[in-house]
């Protein structure tokens, strides 16, 4: 049996108790225990106060100068001081509540103090204190996440005990020929360093190898996947007829512009192909994806099939369908709104409805994945925002129907060739053109003290008949973060605008049916300023909004800001973002100064990528990329390209049944089900 099978009670030490706790933080096997790995690394080495960086965690050590003081405030918070002499530089250790440890502390005493590191006012804030000058070997201690009875020092313990036991069985799954032209340790040498850093340099090699390893992995499902689907048979190779398109295009209320006339094409190519569609439309905010999708579902419903639409939030998904049924109409298609707060009788009539056919354009949310949710003809699936969703959640719907062809949307500027790694099982139509008339957005970014000035741009705009967003990162107070909250915001503004402007409030605890309320009244333009938190960042359209107020906006992501900066700018008149923010860090001003300069999402998401990295694009988490232990699409970029590169060799040399160097590989793409279709031989 091996260690990717073997239950985690295996291990010594690991009883029938601790093996649950384990299961429910995704530990099964003891393989699952040996790629658990640190989320960081105590440094213990010692350090002189000139080598530290401020607000660094450091360990340093020295000869106490002084008798140490201990100052007692609040209810029973007492503040532990006393210097000590480091490398010829008088440093303050400051310890909170530990007045028991003056009397063991005398002057001439060697102490090893770690701590946060002030380096304007050379104070060490300690967390740990040893008698003695210690330096621990290897200096850098695990720290693993913890839940409640699973300590870290009970998973070093159990981790030690799975490579004692079992270190030995470590298979590895990459082929001696990449690792040695990669120059890779193997596996089992990996996750020794990962787990024991005793060398800096050896943990980094570790990390490299398995972030190759989880980059690869991820690049043979994406291309398998695609083999899978390009295998499959499409949804009844549906003849869509020009004219149906036309008729639909005609319609509408603006001219199609040639990036999404290209589009148009390209999914209408596919849909007609015998192979199915699986396919990304990727558009900036408000360059008309949702009619490229519209003018597609016109085709199919004419060629005899059903369409289903899945937006990621019920606000989303109602704005859909407003806009979808406002343009249907007129062609006699019938449109229906599936969501979580449609129940009872209404919503059975619905599910019947679906299933016979007589409905042709199928909006919602996850309830349209709902088990009992049964289409007659379901030919084209749409999912809207679709980083926003699992891979589950997507194959679930798309296996609504035999074989339907697949179309992804996203207003997420992702620059393509990162596209094309990350999405690599999917065609890539980009939106690159913004819609003819389509007024650039003044974007100002102004400090914290312009707010009063800010509010009475506000007002002007709202008694020239406009409206406006102010945008607030948190409901309600929280002590850890010092920003503005929406609630006290609404409070604060209220009374500021009080009789000559009508204040909403928006938030995600509210019910369903009090965003549609809210939103409805902010749309009809009985409430001026919409106060919220970031729920308005998709799927709000109100073309008389004309000033996007964003406070604390360091708090936000570049692609989070630039989403919310398109819910304005869909009128005809002029529209404004204003940043409200005062970023400490060098990275937070300079987000802050390419939103002033830039208005294009493309352009913007290659500055970001120069920038930082992943998080504001894709959020550390979104549940549509794999959840990597190590790896990070953006940091590791060029490691995920070579990946992509070495998928697409392996899958052309068709090694992957044949040679034996490639077993674990093929063993592992098997083991993952999704992939059963993939022609290998």
């Amino acid at each position: 049996m091996s260690i990717g099978t073997l239950d985690v009670t295996a291990i010594k030490g690991v009883g029938e108790e601790s093996g649950k706790l384990l299961n429910k933080m995704g530990i099964l096997t003891v393989g699952d225990l040996l790629e658990y790995f640190p989320f960081r690394y105590e440094d213990y080495a010692l350090k002189r106060p000139t080598e530290a960086a401020h607000d660094e965690r450091v360990t340093m050590a020295g000869k106490i100068q002084n008798e140490a003081s201990v100052r007692y405030y609040g209810k029973n918070k007492n503040r532990l001081t006393f210097r000590i002499e480091v490398d010829g530089v008088l440093v303050t250790a400051t310890f909170f509540n530990r007045a028991f440890l003056k009397s063991k502390l005398q002057p001439g005493m060697d102490v090893t103090v770690t701590g946060k590191w002030d380096a304007h006012r050379l104070t060490i804030t300690g967390s740990e204190l040893k008698f003695g000058i210690v330096e621990r070997e290897g200096n850098l201690e695990p720290v693993y996440h913890s839940s409640g009875k699973v300590t870290s020092k009970a998973l070093q313990k159990w981790i030690a005990a799975a490579f004692s036991a079992y270190g030995s069985q470590i298979e590895d799954p990459l082929p001696e020929s990449i690792r040695k032209r990669y120059k890779l340790m193997g596996k089992g040498e990996a996750l020794r360093h990962l787990h024991y850093p005793f060398n800096r340099e050896a943990t980094k090699q570790a990390r490299r190898r398995y972030v190759y390893e989880e980059l690869l992995l991820f690049q043979l499902k994406m291309r398998a996947f695609k083999e899978a689907i390009r295998n499959q048979q499409g949804g009844g190779q549906l003849d869509v007829k020009e004219d149906d398109i036309a008729a639909f295009t005609s319609l509408l209320p603006f001219p199609l512009t040639g990036a999404q006339q290209r589009a148009i094409a390209d999914i209408v190519s596919d849909i007609r192909s015998p192979l199915r569609m699986n396919r990304l439309l990727q558009g900036d905010v408000g360059s008309g994806k949702t009619a490229v999708a519209a003018a597609c579902m016109a085709g199919v419903v004419g060629a005899g099939g059903q369409c289903a639409l899945m937006a990621p939030t019920e606000i989303l998904a109602e704005q859909h369908a407003t806009t979808i049924e406002a343009w249907f109409e007129p062609l006699g298609l019938k449109t229906a709104l599936l969501v979580g707060s449609v129940k009872g009788k209404k919503r059975r009539e619905l599910l019947d409805q679906i299933a016979k056919g007589e409905v042709d354009i199928v909006i919602g949310t996850h309830a349209l994945i709902q088990e009992d949710v049964v289409f007659s003809t379901l030919s084209l699936v749409i999912t809207d925002e679709q980083h926003r969703f699992g891979v589950e959640q997507r194959r679930i719907l798309r296996d609504k129907g035999e074989h339907p062809d697949v179309l992804f949307m996203t207003a997420t500027p992702i620059p393509r060739t990162l596209a094309i790694s990350v999405f690599g099982d999917m065609d890539v139509s980009v939106l690159d053109e913004m819609p003819a008339g389509r007024k650039p957005i003044e974007t100002y970014w102004v400090q914290h003290e312009m707010l009063e000035r800010v509010l009475e741009f506000v007002r002007k705009e709202v008694k020239k008949g406009r409206q406006a967003y102010v945008i607030c990162p948190l409901i309600e107070e929280s002590e850890k973060l010092d920003v503005q909250n929406a609630i006290d915001f609404h409070s604060m503004l209220t009374a500021h605008f009080q009789g000559d402007a009508q204040v909403g409030l928006m938030h995600g605890r509210l019910q369903a049916a009090e965003k549609e309320a809210v939103m409805a009244a902010f749309a009809r333009n009985e409430l001026h300023i919409l106060v919220s938190t970031t729920v308005v960042e998709v799927g709000v359209n109100v073309p008389n909004a004309t000033v996007m107020v964003i406070y604390d906006a360091d708090r936000f992501g570049l692609a989070q800001l630039h989403q919310l900066r398109g819910r304005v700018g869909r009128g005809d008149e002029k529209s404004y973002c204003i940043l409200v923010a005062q970023p400490k860090t060098e990275v937070g001003k300079e987000r802050m100064r390419i939103m002033t300069e830039t208005s294009d999402g493309f352009v913007l998401s290659e500055r970001d990528l120069e920038l930082r990295g992943p998080g504001d694009f894709f959020g550390s988490k979104q549940s549509g990329l794999p959840d990597f232990k190590l790896a990070d699409v953006v940091h590791d970029y060029r490691t995920l390209e070579a990946a992509r590169q070495d998928a697409d060799r392996i899958f052309k040399a068709n090694v992957l049944k044949t040679d034996p160097e490639y077993r674990l590989l093929y063993d592992y793409l098997k083991k993952t089900g999704a992939f059963e279709e993939v022609k290998l031989d």
